[in-house]
């Protein structure tokens, strides 16, 4: 299965992902990370490993990525990438695109055309999983970087603006024809009910409850590891609809 995870800013994308890439792991299942967030350089630190080096400069950097990721042909495979650009821990490899470093050095197009014609390339075999963490919002979608995805899982935080991009994203990725569906993320019983009363319930596969051990995890910029039933329950399901 290859998915790709969004939703708005703050809703710890990230967190949710390394939570999930960890309990996959375990599981025996391979597991490959792609960082498509040209602003979060925290990924690699969640998953207790070395930030890896930009994917971009594989093909010339940043400048050139417009006529290079042309020569982007497929099928790939896990085993087949550049190992200099790989971190890797147990079953879980890291490929980051690439990041925005320097004032006025302009937007991240690049970098979402390397993440969309990627992803349309790479290919997954029986029990490997690509989780692709984008950047906040629905530029992603705009860019096309979801057409190389079979799921996309948004994450949907206590707010409204969380929810409203969440229904965005359904809307949008329509036309796609991909199975798009909702983990809820930092959930009290306040909250749980509002949440659900405003999406499809038929698209919330999952529920995380607020956990100040991970709040305060992400905070030191250590690594998620941490194990949780609600996570489990959500690979459950993932790996049923892998089959």
């Amino acid at each position: 299965m290859k998915m790709l995870v969004c939703g708005k800013g703050g809703c710890r994308k990230s967190t949710v992902v390394a939570l999930l890439a960890r309990e996959l792991g375990s599981r025996g299942k391979r597991v490959l990370m792609v960082d498509s967030d040209e602003s979060n350089f925290g990924l690699h630190s969640m998953l207790g490993m070395r930030r890896p080096k930009d994917f971009m400069d594989y093909f010339g950097g940043k400048k050139v990525l417009f006529d290079k990721v042309k020569s982007i042909e497929g099928p790939i495979r896990l085993d087949e990438l550049p190992r200099d650009y790989i971190a890797a821990k147990g079953n879980i490899k890291l490929l980051a695109m690439g990041k925005i470093y320097n004032f006025g050095e302009g937007c991240a197009c690049p970098i979402n055309a390397l993440s969309s014609r990627f992803l349309e390339n790479i290919r997954v075999g029986r029990d490997e999983f690509l989780i692709a963490d984008t950047d906040a919002g629905v530029e992603h979608l705009g860019r096309g970087v979801e057409r190389g995805c079979d799921v996309i899982l948004v994450i949907v935080e206590p707010s409204k603006e969380s929810i409203e991009i969440g229904e965005r994203i359904v809307d949008m990725a329509s036309s796609l024809r991909k199975k798009v569906y909702f983990a809820l993320n930092k959930i009290e019983d306040a909250t749980r009910s509002v949440i659900m009363s405003r999406l499809d319930e038929n698209r919330i596969i999952g529920s995380i409850p607020r956990d100040e051990q991970i709040f305060a995890i992400g905070l030191k910029g250590s690594e998620m590891n941490v194990t949780m039933d609600e996570v489990a329950a959500l690979a459950d399901f993932l790996q049923r609809e892998s089959q």
